[in-house]
């Protein structure tokens, strides 16, 4: 699913993390922690290709992240759901419409297979009756359950969540990694990075720490 040869992750020239090793199987929960500055986001843009990978082997969902054209990039994104801290929601747009922008800008046409697709997502994150609000109606558990809905729309193999409870009350973060699990035991693998080490203790799983430049497994 995922897999890190001795990759070193670069912000333009300046080397965050080296000597990289990551082995995710299909179905993994994984979290990434590490302070604020340890490179848990430079290695999840380098996921999500946002970052190039320019030393080492990397390879997700099927790409090569070496290798990768600018041109496959949105062909990785679509097998990779992404979900974001502050969940990235276009405000000028309804919750439905905001699901079916993202339909539309990866090919679907079908009106009766994107009207179903959504009411899909929504209902596995308890959000089907929240379609026609605006984002800014919602709390920010509400957003991020939307947000994660959105991750789902394309059937990604991975997700790749990125401080997802980051913004949110303790309650709320216990309420968004419920929906995490549930999403996780159908099968779809979940990478995620976090500093909420009481997330980790409550729903425990392989967490790996970024820290000096390195990546290793916590044990």
């Amino acid at each position: 699913m995922l897999q890190l040869t001795d990759a070193s992750i670069f912000q333009r020239e300046n080397l965050i993390l080296s000597n990289v090793n990551l082995n995710i199987q299909k179905g993994d929960f994984n979290y990434i922690i590490g302070k604020t500055g340890s490179g848990k986001s430079s290695l999840m843009k380098t996921l999500y290709a946002d970052l190039p990978l320019l030393s080492g082997e990397g390879k997700i969902v099927d790409f090569d992240l070496k290798e990768l054209k600018e041109k496959e990039i949105p062909f990785l994104r679509r097998k990779i759901g992404i979900v974001f801290q502050d969940f990235k929601l276009l405000n000028d747009r309804t919750v439905y419409d905001n699901l079916l922008f993202v339909l539309r800008a990866t090919g679907w046409k079908n009106k009766v297979e994107i009207e179903a697709k959504i009411n899909d997502v929504l209902e596995k994150v308890a959000m089907k009756s929240k379609g026609f609000k605006m984002p800014y109606q919602l709390s920010g558990g509400e957003q991020q359950r939307i947000a994660i809905a959105r991750a789902l729309l394309n059937n990604p193999e991975l997700i790749l969540a990125d401080e997802p409870t980051g913004n949110l009350d303790p309650k709320t973060s216990i309420e968004i990694m419920n929906v995490l699990e549930e999403i996780n035991k159908t099968g779809i693998t979940i990478l995620m990075a976090t500093h909420d080490y009481a997330l980790i203790l409550k729903f425990p799983h392989k967490t790996i720490k970024c820290e000096g430049n390195k990546v290793f497994e916590v044990v």
